[in-house]
């Protein structure tokens, strides 16, 4: 699939006994797999920010967040701190996403090397603060996002306050 130019390495997971190397999709790869749903969140985002200020419009997409968590937000108060990560990666991956945790600098650190919402954070970057309620709401502490959007965007989002 690398000679094929559909996947490019991106970077390497720590593994428990060695090192593996992380993929992601090339841009000719993501245009192979239509996605109708990015066409109509960017033009949803568009008329949203016609009409509301950006303080509503951020709280409409933390509402959104909480409301993706739902009943995993509930339970976060059933598990330590390492199941209610694991919950909020699953969480992620049912958007799309395939991230992974990291510790950076003693913190702990949810990273993905594609965005569930690639499409729609290029042009309106503020779609990010949905992910961070998301995780936030399951991680049951503050999720601070430092997301990379130097070409495709790729996600970072730091647990504030975790004792890892």
């Amino acid at each position: 699939m690398e000679r094929d130019g559909l996947i490019k390495q991106s970077g390497i997971q720590r593994g428990t006994r060695k090192p593996h190397l992380a993929y992601s999709l090339t841009e000719e790869a993501e245009s192979l797999f239509p996605k109708a749903y990015d066409a109509v969140l960017n033009q949803l985002m568009s008329v949203l920010k016609g009409r509301l200020s950006p303080l509503v419009l951020e709280g409409v997409l933390r509402e959104v967040g909480r409301s993706l968590a739902g009943a995993q937000a509930a339970s976060q108060k059933n598990g330590d701190m390492q199941k209610r990560i694991d919950r909020a990666l699953v969480a992620l991956e049912v958007i799309g996403g395939a991230a992974r945790v990291e510790t950076e600098d003693e913190k702990l650190v949810i990273c993905s090397e594609s965005c569930p919402l690639a499409t729609a954070v290029s042009e309106h970057p503020e779609v990010c603060r949905l992910a961070e309620t998301l995780l936030s709401e399951i991680v049951g502490v503050e999720v601070r996002k430092h997301c990379d959007r130097e070409g495709p965007p790729r996600c970072r989002f730091e647990i504030i306050g975790s004792e890892n």
